[in-house]
C-alpha cells in the first residue's frame, strides 16, 4: 500500500472556489481502481490551505490517478487559483 499526501495552497480569496473543485475531484477519485481512500482537509485557521491523505493499492495506481481526466480537469480549473505548486509525496508505512 502507498500513502500519498498532497498539500495544496491557493490564493486566500480563491478558497471557496478551490474547495468546490477539490471536493468534486475527491468524489471522482474515490471511484478509481486502486483507490483505497482519499480524504480532503482544509485548515480551520487558514481555509486556503488544503491537504489530501490518500491510500492506494500501489504506486502504479497512484501514478495512474494523476493521468485521469478528472485530475486533469481539476488542474485546469484550479491552476490559476494556486499560490504555489502542489507538494505531493508518496510514503510507505513503516509501522
Amino acid at each position: 500500500m502507498v500513502h500519498v499526501l498532497a498539500r495544496i495552497s491557493v490564493k486566500p480569496e480563491a478558497a471557496a472556489a478551490a474547495a468546490q473543485i477539490l471536493q468534486k475531484l475527491a468524489e471522482a477519485t474515490r471511484r478509481e481502481a486502486g483507490c483505497i481512500s482519499y480524504t480532503l482537509f482544509h485548515r480551520g485557521d487558514a481555509p486556503h490551505l488544503f491537504q489530501t491523505v490518500e491510500k492506494w493499492t500501489d504506486q502504479a495506481a497512484a501514478d495512474a490517478h494523476m493521468t485521469t481526466p478528472h485530475v486533469q480537469a481539476a488542474i485546469a480549473a484550479a491552476g490559476a487559483l494556486f499560490s504555489a505548486p502542489p507538494d505531493i509525496a508518496s510514503y510507505t508505512q513503516l509501522s
